[in-house]
């Protein structure tokens, strides 16, 4: 199956939104002080997921692409 070049330049740009990468960094600090309650916990896993997530998908797209993750 074959996609459009600007769709896969598109995937390959793909970043988490700036507050959420914020939030996300946030509750990894506090996590590495062992400061989280269990809801943050929870969301901080959900996070993770979503980050690994479009990290993966990112890297297949530049794949494609012939590039290197920036």
């Amino acid at each position: 199956m074959e996609a459009p070049r600007e769709m896969v330049e598109e995937v390959a740009a793909l970043r988490l939104p700036p507050p959420t990468d914020q939030r996300l960094q946030a509750l990894m600090d506090r996590n590495t002080e062992g400061t989280l309650s269990p809801e943050e916990k929870e969301e901080l896993a959900a996070l993770v997921e979503w980050s690994e997530t479009v990290a993966l998908v990112r890297a297949k797209a530049l794949k494609l692409l012939g590039k290197r993750p920036a």
